[in-house]
């Protein structure tokens, strides 16, 4: 597992409005998410992978609609963001076996997922740059959370059991595999989601994919080699 341990911790600046909308939806998201769960990051990442499981159906969808109208090559963004939506789908099936929420946090899964899919599809419509932005920022606070649930877990503040059978399935990982080993799995897909979306966001707006704008957290945020 040590080579998903060296994920590095980055941001994109925000360049004008489009950016600075999406980053202020993800800021008021995790002032909720960290009201609602605070410290409870296996319920916090149900309600995580609800919401990222969405944009890369809808992406791929609208996309693939977009290219037969079009009758143009879709340079292979449809089975990226399929390939997403279906990584995405088998985070939140390992969560739902670890965390096992209540009625009531199913009941606002639901809710949260039925109100963000309508959301997402007509900003796609209107602006599929911010969407992919926005998803861009979605994975930034993921791959953060995961750092801190992995610091739970290191100082004992939380349980490691062993990882359910639908990840050893999905992920095709050994008997004695921890939630642990998972997480650190999972948050190496957070990240390659995060700098997808972020490209793809950039490729739609004419900028540079590797634009300076994309910069290392600041060291609260980082992800300390000593922290794993």
């Amino acid at each position: 597992m040590s080579h998903y341990s060296d994920i590095q911790s980055t941001h994109y600046t925000a360049l004008g409005f489009s950016d600075w909308f999406a980053l202020r939806i993800t800021k008021t998201l995790r002032w909720g998410a960290d009201t609602f769960f605070a410290k409870r990051y296996g319920n916090r990442a149900i309600v995580l992978e609800t919401v990222a499981a969405v944009p890369g159906m809808v992406g791929a969808t609208l996309s693939h609609l977009r290219a037969l109208r079009l009758m143009q090559d879709d340079r292979g963004w449809i089975r990226t963001l399929m390939d997403e939506a279906e990584n995405e789908r088998m985070h939140l099936m390992t969560f739902i076996e670890i965390a096992q929420p209540s009625w009531f946090e199913r009941i606002v899964i639901l809710s949260v997922q039925w109100v963000f899919y309508i959301f997402f599809f007509f900003l796609y419509l209107i602006s599929s740059k911010t969407a992919h932005r926005l998803v861009g920022y979605f994975e930034e606070e993921a791959v953060l959370s995961y750092t801190l649930y992995l610091a739970e877990i290191d100082e004992r503040r939380h349980p490691n059991p062993p990882a359910p059978a639908v990840a050893l399935r999905y992920w095709n990982l050994p008997e004695g595999t921890t939630l642990r080993d998972v997480i650190l799995i999972i948050r190496a897909d957070e990240a390659h989601h995060r700098d997808t979306n972020h490209y793809m966001a950039n490729a739609l707006s004419g900028r540079d994919a590797d634009h300076k704008a994309i910069t290392a957290c600041p060291p609260h945020v980082s992800l300390d080699a000593g922290l794993l």
